[in-house]
């Protein structure tokens, strides 16, 4: 399905959880009414207590607190967090609980990758940052490097229809039969603000494609400039021919990815996608000042996105994930402004084209890529999928 632009939005750019986390304590703290949180890791540190607690709040004086955390990422949680969190009056939900450990299917890798939070219908958060510390990973000195945004306008209820859904989904899977979820019905926000944005999702029936959609048609349409900042960076046939289709027509294309990798394995696979990107003229950066966990990009100064999802095929292809899209030179200048800061400042170039590198490089960048592959082939998503399916 295509965006639903809209008018009327106030946006505040929230980088790392120094900015988020403040902002979002502060708005869990206003609540009266209700909230709804969806996030892929809720971890028991100290930031996930912190948060745990301002819910607990929040549910001592009244308000309908509901939380989904996703079964793989959230283990810890529902093991620590989550008995204390219903103790309290706290509604919460585990979308597709672990339980076979070594079961490998398509199922199991359909994870709930959003990190979504609605306060009272009318304020929103969206992005990349999960409820957990950035300085979780072993020997940290430095900040993980994630996104989100504040929003309120016209995209809430969208936002909220949609976290809304999930839950129905989850308790019915759980329950067995459905239930209403009586809720908050948010209004039509008041317009205060002139920026245009669009809810992107991406689930499993009509808006299977829709962020894959979106990064296409903003790319089909670049003249100048392209900036992608991407954790977990493996696109598919027809995201890499738009990409380096766009370097034909003379964009500058920028790709900012992991070099502080969580993953190894995706990493060295997408090392194998160097060569034809340096061969068109895209210059390519790995971060390696603290672990890059962002999902964002800017387009020609004025479309911009941020969200939850990966440009890879589990987030494109399985997860439910969440983007914010948005059509503003303001809102693309200040995210292009702190990419390029974060390239400036903790970023290596890639200089050499991977065919002068050693032969044990290369050939471990081409046995992981064999490896990604196969992985997603055992999920049941070949060459078929990755051509064409359009729903």
């Amino acid at each position: 399905m295509r965006p639903r632009w809209q008018g009327g939005h106030q946006l505040q750019l929230l980088e790392n959880g120094t900015e988020y986390f403040p902002a979002l304590l502060q708005a869990l703290n206003g609540a009266r009414q209700e909230i709804w949180l969806e996030s892929y890791i809720f971890a028991n540190d100290e930031v996930g207590r912190r948060i745990a607690a301002a819910l607990e709040w929040a549910a001592d004086r009244g308000v309908c607190v509901r939380v989904l955390v996703d079964g793989f990422g959230g283990r810890e949680f529902v093991a620590s967090l989550l008995p204390r969190l219903r103790s309290r009056g706290v509604q919460v939900q585990v979308y597709r609980r672990e339980v076979a450990t070594f079961r490998f299917s398509r199922h199991r890798l359909r994870r709930l990758h959003r990190k979504l939070v609605l306060i009272d219908g009318s304020v929103a958060f969206i992005g990349g940052i999960n409820i957990v510390s950035d300085f979780s990973e072993p020997g940290s000195q430095a900040p993980r490097h994630d996104y989100a945004v504040r929003i309120t306008g016209p995209v809430v209820p969208a936002l909220h229809a949609s976290m809304k859904r999930v839950w129905s989904l989850v308790r019915w899977a759980s329950l067995g039969h459905r239930l209403p979820v009586p809720s908050l019905t948010p209004e039509q926000p008041p317009t205060r603000g002139g920026v245009r944005a669009a809810l992107a999702i991406r689930d499993n029936l009509r808006h299977r494609r829709d962020i894959e959609n979106a990064y296409l048609q903003a790319l089909g349409r670049a003249r100048q400039e392209i900036l992608i900042a991407n954790a977990y960076f493996f696109p598919g046939r027809r995201f890499r021919q738009a990409l380096l289709a766009a370097a034909a027509r003379g964009v500058r294309i920028t790709l900012l990815v992991q070099g502080q990798a969580d993953h190894p394995l995706l990493q060295w696979a997408t090392r194998a996608l160097y060569s034809p990107f340096l061969a068109a003229g895209m210059r390519i950066f790995e971060y390696q000042r603290s672990h890059l966990h962002a999902k964002v990009a800017v387009v020609d100064g004025r479309w911009s996105t941020v969200g939850s999802s990966n440009i890879d095929p589990f987030s494109l292809l399985l997860a439910r994930e969440a983007n914010l899209l948005v059509l503003d030179r303001g809102f693309a200048r200040q995210l292009q402004g702190r990419l390029e800061s974060a390239l400036a400042d903790g970023a290596q170039p890639i200089t050499a084209h991977p065919r002068h590198q050693g032969l044990p490089r290369r050939l471990l960048s081409w046995l992981a890529y064999g490896a990604v592959r196969l992985l997603i082939g055992l999920a049941g998503y070949g060459r078929q999928h990755e051509q064409g399916r359009r729903g």
